[in-house]
């Protein structure tokens, strides 16, 4: 249960923060607390989430200055995945989208690296996205994964949004932050789970052409940890659930480092190479 209160949390935490996530210029950007009913999640300037120990209640606190509009996009972008990794799930930071051969592949990577640009091609082009970020990867048998729909929705920054929807000029001033956007006519959405096929993690921005380099188990594994979801990674039981969960899912899912140029004009290739190299044998 999510709910929305009209004042941040008057109480601090009693224990001080056990983590942290920090921006490119080292500015925290979320900190992590637990506290005696659960947890707390600070985002500075924006809002305090409260989540119960077994997550079935969110609190949000916003400042004065937060829109409601911004408290989703948090609860939904951030908080919600955190909160399913404490459930058992495996969340990642990575996009989805449904292949010409109803399989799905994931795109993984931290913020910025052009995840959801990728999705927001593909379901322009007719390929139906599943996810922008916060996917949720279900375990179907041993042997197979399924990618899970999400909120019909994709983040996208302006230049994005005009490249490929065609809407309206590019503001001069850089936008500080994302515009969600709701499943329109140009963007086609998949609303049932789809197998998962292959996992690409994102690499090398500057790449002249798209280039797939093959990851190995530990190497996968690795990447994999890193774009993961997780509330508190100092819970043992938790931690090694995780660990177990991913180990699986590298076994029988392959995955590959994804080099592409970020330009607008190659996406059409980046997504030409990708279909090819997903209905390869591995």
């Amino acid at each position: 249960m999510f709910s929305l209160l009209e004042s941040r949390a008057q109480d601090a935490p009693e224990t001080a923060a056990f983590a942290e996530w920090h921006l490119p210029d080292g500015a925290t950007a979320a900190s992590f607390h637990r506290t005696g009913l659960g947890y707390l999640v600070r985002f500075p300037l924006l809002a305090d989430f409260e989540i119960s120990n077994d997550t079935s209640a969110i609190t949000c606190h916003p400042t004065p200055s937060a829109s409601q509009a911004t408290c989703r996009n948090l609860y939904m972008n951030q908080v919600l995945p955190l909160a399913l990794s404490k459930r058992g799930k495996l969340v990642f930071h990575a996009s989805a989208v449904e292949l010409p051969s109803h399989r799905a592949v994931i795109f993984a990577g931290p913020s910025g690296s052009g995840k959801s640009t990728l999705a927001a091609a593909f379901a322009t082009a007719g390929c139906p996205f599943l996810s922008d970020d916060g996917l949720v990867v279900e375990e179907a048998d041993g042997r197979k994964y399924r990618a899970v729909p999400s909120h019909p929705s994709i983040r996208l920054w302006t230049d994005s949004e005009h490249a490929l929807l065609g809407v309206g000029p590019q503001p001069i001033e850089a936008p500080r932050s994302k515009k969600r956007l709701g499943v329109k006519t140009a963007m086609a959405f998949c609303d049932e789970p789809r197998q998962l096929s292959r996992v690409y993690v994102l690499g090398d921005p500057d790449a002249a052409a798209p280039r797939f380099e093959g990851l190995g188990g530990s190497q996968a594994l690795i990447e994999l940890i890193k774009n993961s979801f997780l509330l508190d990674p100092q819970e043992p039981s938790l931690l090694a659930s995780q660990f177990d969960r991913l180990a699986r899912l590298v076994a029988h899912v392959p995955c590959f480092r994804l080099h592409f140029p970020r330009a607008f004009d190659a996406l059409d290739s980046v997504r030409h190479a990708i279909v090819v190299h997903a209905g390869n044998p591995h």
